[in-house]
């Protein structure tokens, strides 16, 4: 038996079939869980990352969710209900990445926009996943946070890394407060990985050191013990050792996935 057989778990973020939420999902499907995939997305991609994950022979299904909408996310949590009578596994993974490297160059909507998707979404999701997990006295909920949220990283635009620590943060306090619902409550922390916005960290390194986008990838690698940058498949392995009865000892803790990169300053 798979080890998350008989589970449902809701995504977010999973809109785009080359991001981390859809990496996500298609593990979560191959353990055995039942997906929702959720994002602002139109219905068309999320019905055809929904196609790509039935063709790994489980059951998937999609919905519309605004992550700052708390009356968007009652309504996914309604589908799924609706759906499946169950919710499981709650995984926090959509976020922007917004900003400058410069400081005094970071925006107030840059800032509004990373606080209100990257920490404000996790909080409405958790506001609306939790009164269920209490009532059914168990649940996990797996924020997807970054290297970026155990230290600060050269680059990285202060405004993304204030949310993504403040998401782990989150993810803590709320472990310690529902441990005794049988909630748990983790992050998990990315380092690099091949996403849709992998591209542009490349242009961006290649840019300000004047080199080729395949000397910038080199340069990256450099900083990466294990040397390559992680498919959005290595997230969700983590992703599903958290979720599954393996982990069911293990709350309030901020995983890394970064092949051996440093967190930061």
């Amino acid at each position: 038996m798979a080890a998350l057989t008989g589970k449902v778990a809701l995504v977010t973020g999973a809109g785009h079939r080359k991001g981390i939420g859809h990496g996500i999902a298609r593990q979560l499907i191959k353990a055995g869980a039942t997906v929702v995939i959720s994002d602002l997305a139109d219905m068309q991609s999320l019905q055809n990352g929904v196609t790509d994950l039935q063709a790994l022979g489980g059951e998937a299904a999609a919905t519309l969710c605004d992550v700052s909408d708390k009356v968007s996310f009652d309504q996914a949590l309604d589908f799924v209900l609706k759906q499946y009578k169950k919710l499981d596994v709650l995984v926090n993974n959509a976020g922007v990445a917004v900003g400058n490297e410069d400081f005094l160059a970071i925006t107030d909507s840059d800032w509004q926009l990373s606080n209100q998707v990257n920490l404000m979404g996790a909080v409405t999701g958790c506001q609306t996943v939790l009164p269920f997990f209490k009532q059914q006295n168990s649940g996990s909920i797996i924020n997807i946070a970054s290297l970026a949220g155990l230290g600060a990283i050269n680059g990285i635009p202060a405004n993304y890394t204030a949310t993504k620590f403040a998401l782990v943060g989150l993810s803590k306090q709320l472990a310690l407060q529902y441990a005794a619902d049988n909630i748990r409550v983790n992050a998990v922390c990315p380092g690099s990985v091949v996403t849709q916005m992998h591209a542009l960290t490349l242009q961006s390194i290649a840019e300000s050191n004047g080199v080729s986008l395949q000397q910038a990838q080199d340069i990256e690698n450099a900083s990466i013990p294990l040397g390559y940058s992680a498919n959005p498949e290595a997230i969700g392995d983590a992703v599903v050792f958290l979720a599954g009865d393996g982990a069911s000892y293990i709350t309030g803790q901020a995983l890394p996935v970064a092949g051996g990169m440093a967190p930061g300053l």
